[in-house]
């Protein structure tokens, strides 16, 4: 099988490759958005061709230092598999590890916690149908609980149960989370998520009366939202010509 080759020597299969650089340009994207949170938060890969090996970022670095060559192999606990001593945290690893263990069709996941993803967790309502982009992404979202610092283990099947076979959720109290099967569709179910956590977190701030939309129309543009893959066939090269403009090296 064709392979390219890391920097410090060690092979991977051509597939490997391209998530991985794909996986880099996410991390810098959301750099790019504003959305990440220092060193903390996690956007994680599943190895293609495996079951329980992922790829995710070292700890320590930022987001806009992340390339294809310095993301870390692990397993479905967050032990570093690919001989190098690089410093992950298992525990960020907890609730990614969930949603892969549970869907195999989760190939990315992305936790967030952005400022207005935050706003709109702490909310009893949670995401409301205010605009298009929150009514494509309503059908799609589930809610998981607080339950702390994901630290115990245990949290993973009840997050798995309250996820269900929906592709984004908000984290009460805590953040944002999305998967796709790929990491083009994570990303346009995030940037859908978050968007329309901006929009509601500015449109109730203006404090004026809410115009309610049609709960038919309402529910025929969720089930339109549903499906990620077509427009991130369109929108992800778009996305990665945009990282490479402003934070080139993610390839490298």
């Amino acid at each position: 099988m064709a392979t390219a080759s890391l920097a410090r020597g060690r092979e991977m299969t051509d597939a490997e490759w391209q998530v991985r650089v794909d996986l880099a340009a996410c991390y810098r994207l959301v750099a790019l958005n504003g959305w990440d949170d220092f060193i903390a938060t996690h956007i994680s890969a599943r190895v293609p061709g495996t079951h329980d090996t992922f790829l995710i970022n070292r700890l320590g670095l930022t987001f806009e230092e992340i390339t294809a060559s310095n993301l870390v192999r692990i397993d479905a606990d967050g032990r570093v598999t690919d001989g190098s001593d690089a410093p992950v945290n298992p525990a960020g690893f907890t609730i990614h590890s969930a949603v892969h263990q549970a869907r195999e069709d989760a190939g990315c996941v992305i936790h967030l916690h952005t400022l207005d993803g935050m706003a709109v967790s702490a909310l009893e309502e949670g995401l409301l149908p205010l605009n298009q982009t929150a009514m494509l992404a309503g059908a799609d979202i589930s809610f998981h609980d607080y339950e702390g610092v994901a630290l115990d283990l245990d949290e993973r099947g009840r997050l798995q149960r309250d996820l269900g076979s929906h592709n984004m959720m908000v984290l009460r109290n805590h953040g944002t989370l999305a998967l796709g099967a790929s990491v083009a569709e994570a990303f346009i179910r995030i940037y859908t998520l978050e968007r329309a956590c901006t929009a509601q977190v500015r449109t109730l701030g203006m404090n004026r009366p809410l115009h309610d939309a049609d709960p038919e129309v309402i529910a025929r543009t969720g089930e339109m939202g549903r499906d990620a893959a077509r427009y991130a066939a369109i929108a992800w090269p778009a996305a990665l010509r945009r990282a490479q403009r402003l934070s080139p090296g993610f390839d490298t």
